[in-house]
């Protein structure tokens, strides 16, 4: 059994999962230690649709490459991404980027095998489950707690799967897609998508699951006093 720390700082986001979708009964143990995370007003605010059907994933991930391919960019409830990327985050977004093709060999001009790695995501990298979270629109109208909530209840979900063997990946991409999203799973309309976690069994000969990006030491980020 994994400690705290050791869940925390061996996590690392997985894109290569055997074709096995986490069980149900596994399923609803993550999801109900994660219904634990602590929010505001205890309003727990997030509602998420756990999808292991391959069918639905298929359609979600179809409705999202179509709309790519015919020159959305972005068709989304929340702006994930700031609209101007200024330093450190400039320079931390490109590294990662950089760190990832490198390891595969990609080379920068490869805009064929680029956009395939990019399309990977809507194919929930080979995972056959999938938890998508959303949050009532009257929730973020003007107010920001209720993101921070359910990104905690995000970081609860994946630190929970570890302790059954499962890996995860969060992801911010179908964040820019979540009205495709939301329309796919016909949700009601009172509903804002807000990101989805792909949950699995890692493929641990995949050699993209290497990949461990840095993080900043916390003198570059902590202020003691």
């Amino acid at each position: 059994m994994s400690t705290i720390i050791d869940a925390i700082v061996n996590r690392s986001s997985k894109r290569a999962f055997l074709p096995k979708p986490v069980p149900r009964d596994i399923q609803e143990k993550i999801l109900k230690a994660a219904s634990m995370t602590p929010s505001g007003a205890n309003m727990q605010p997030w509602i998420t649709y756990a999808i292991s059907d391959n069918k639905v994933l298929k359609n979600i991930g179809d409705a999202i490459i179509d709309k790519m391919n015919n020159g959305v960019e972005n068709d989304q409830f929340i702006q994930y991404y700031p609209l101007n990327w200024k330093a450190p985050y400039k320079k931390r977004r490109v590294e990662t980027g950089v760190g990832l093709y490198t390891l595969m060999d990609v080379d920068r001009k490869d805009i064929e095998t680029r956009t395939k790695m990019w399309h990977d995501n809507f194919r929930w990298f080979g995972a056959q489950s999938v938890f998508f979270v959303f949050t009532d629109k009257t929730m973020i109208e003007g107010a920001q707690g209720a993101l921070i909530d359910c990104g905690a209840y995000m970081q609860t979900i994946m630190l929970a799967a570890r302790e059954f063997g499962v890996e995860s990946c969060p992801q911010g991409s179908t964040t820019e897609y979540g009205k495709v999203v939301a329309d796919v799973l016909k949700v009601p309309q009172n509903l804002a998508f807000l990101y989805s976690i792909v949950l699995g069994y890692e493929d641990k000969d995949a050699k993209i699951n290497t990949y461990q990006p840095k993080r900043a030491d916390i003198d570059e980020n902590v202020i003691f006093i």
